[in-house]
């Protein structure tokens, strides 16, 4: 079940196989749409995902944000961005 707000809503369910098994009961991958309204920041030891959140936002949960706007930093590290210190990712504004 998904909450109204969730940004998964209106995303669809994995189709089953041709036996009919449905082998994951979540959702298909959203689409990721280009980030609007956008800052620049340089990436600076010690910066996390969800510290940038919580500076440009005032909320660590939405770190998520930042990663639709980068999805190059998905490099397994997670929230923190050790090997992009000194390069400029993208901040989307907090509402689209």
């Amino acid at each position: 079940m998904l909450l109204k707000d969730s940004r998964y809503l209106g995303t669809r369910r994995f189709d089953p196989d041709p036996t009919g098994t449905v082998r994951c009961k979540g959702t298909t991958s959203r689409a990721i749409g280009p980030a609007t309204g956008v800052l620049e920041h340089v990436v600076r030891e010690g910066d996390r995902l969800d510290l940038l959140a919580r500076h440009y936002y005032g909320d660590d949960r939405l770190w998520w944000r930042i990663l639709d706007a980068n999805p190059d930093l998905l490099n397994g590290a997670w929230l923190s961005l050790p090997e992009s210190v000194g390069e400029t990712i993208l901040i989307p504004r907090a509402k689209e």
